[in-house]
Parts: C-alpha cells; structure tokens; sequence
C-alpha cells in the first residue's frame, strides 16, 4: 500500500491511529519477568527502532506481536485492531521477518515468494506483478529460477525481507535482520528496507541491537531488561540524557558500556 492511498492513515477521531500500540503488556516465563508494562507506540509512516542488548525482551514482544504466544497482560493494537478481539483483522495488515532463517532452500527464490502469497489469498498474477514492483531494480531479479540454497546469507535475508512486502502489509516488523552478517551485507539490507519502506509507505519496527543501524530521523524506542526506558526522535532521546550521541545516550540509560561495535563489549549486544 503506497503512502499515497488514504488507506494507508486510517484515522480515529480526527488523528491517525498508530501503526502499532503496545499498552502495558508484560510477559512471564515461569518465574521469569520477561518484559515489565511495556507500552510504546509506532507511528503510522515512521521508522522505528526498538534498540536493546541481549535479553532486553525484544524477541518475546515480537512473538507478543505476531500471536506466537498469547498476551496474558496488556493490549497490542494493530492499525487500531486489538489482537485480543479481532486477530485476523490485525495480523493480515502485518509482515513479519523473523531472526530465524524461514525459507525453503529447495524452492527457487520465484516460488518462496509465490507461496507466501498464495498463503495470503493473492492469485498468481498478482503475486507475479507484486514480485516485478518490489524486486524492480535489483540484482535479484535476474535470480528468481534459482533455488534459495544458492544464494548468500545477506541474499537469502534480502529474500525474507521482499516476501515480508509481498502481501501489502501497512506493518512490517524486523527482529534482528542482520545478525550473523558481515559489514557489507548488513549495510545492504538495511537500504534495501529502506528503500522498500519509501517506495511501499509503510511502518516499521526494526528490532536491533546495533546502534549504527540507526538514522538520525528515526523514532528509537530503548528497550532493557524487559522495561522501556526512553521513546522518542533521536534528538530528543539525546538531548533528554545530555549526550553527545545516540550512543552515549544508550549508555547513560543502560548502564552497560559504550557498545563500540567491533570492540569487546560489542558481545553485550548480540541476540
């Protein structure tokens, strides 16, 4: 859906409804608090960052989200649909990229996307037509016969993330893209998601425990230990914590050191 549609800003009393809301939900595994009354919005047409190290909660608010588990406390809202009340409604507007790699490697690149889209009721030429718009442009359309165990890791996520568009979705959310991948690949995926979220008009929730992953016009959502602990524009969030940077400012609010990727502490932020 393209940001031009007046669809695509679905509107509650005058204002646009977020893409996403999360209202004090908190989940449990066993005695284990995973995540304590977080609540956060994304809005509609923003790219969003949930920035957090490893066991911050990121990957069970994902599953939260995707109704992987049920929410036992709190209300996740989709484009104004509770999960609780209308889960096809809400789930149908969403696209999801999971940390896991999900393809079939002995399908080719043409019909993992093709069944993706069959899974969504989208008929074959439609699927065809969605697969020329959103792979215009790139080197893999010239790759679509072959099969997915050819391709490299970054080639293979760059695949998740075209079959997350390939429905339409106006949500798309992305747990850790591009853990495992060199400097190269993961500059690559993240442009080819921005790009993708310019040309479709959708919102995005980018899970990430790389602070270079993020760009100064971003809304960044600081998630540690299971609690929120900052929300907002880039800017602000560093101005708040007096930083210089958006580093620094993760620093003051966690408390771990300054994760300079590459350098030892660069551990501390792998999910």
């Amino acid at each position: 859906m393209g940001s031009n549609d007046p669809r695509a800003f679905p509107r509650s009393a005058g204002r646009p409804v977020p893409a996403l809301d999360i209202a004090g939900v908190s989940h449990s595994y066993g005695a284990r608090l995973a995540l304590d009354d977080v609540s956060f919005t994304v809005p509609q047409g923003s790219f969003t960052a949930l920035l957090g190290p490893n066991g911050a909660g990121k990957s069970t608010l994902f599953s939260l989200v995707t109704r992987l588990y049920n929410t036992s406390k709190g209300e996740i809202s989709i484009l104004g649909r509770a999960l609780s009340r209308e889960p096809g409604e809400a789930l149908r507007r969403l696209g999801v990229v999971f940390q896991a790699r999900t393809l079939d490697l002995d399908l080719s690149i043409r019909q993992n996307l093709a069944y993706h889209a069959a899974l969504h009721g989208l008929p074959g030429r439609v699927a065809r037509a969605r697969t020329e718009a959103i792979l215009k442009g790139s080197d893999l359309m010239d790759r679509l016969g072959e099969k997915a165990r050819n391709l490299s890791g970054g080639q293979l996520r760059r695949v998740e993330i075209v079959r997350a568009f390939m429905h339409s979705p106006e949500l798309i959310l992305l747990d850790e893209p591009t853990v495992g991948l060199d400097i190269g690949s993961r500059a690559e995926i993240v442009a080819e998601v921005r790009r993708l979220v310019r040309q479709e008009g959708v919102s995005v929730l980018w899970a990430t425990h790389l602070i270079d992953e993020v760009e100064a016009s971003d809304r960044v959502v600081v998630l540690h230990k299971g609690r929120v602990l900052a929300e907002g524009g880039v800017a602000a969030i560093v101005e708040d914590q007096g930083a210089s940077s958006i580093r620094d400012a993760f620093a003051t609010l966690t408390g771990l050191a300054r994760p300079d990727l590459g350098g030892p502490v660069a551990a501390e932020f792998r999910t």
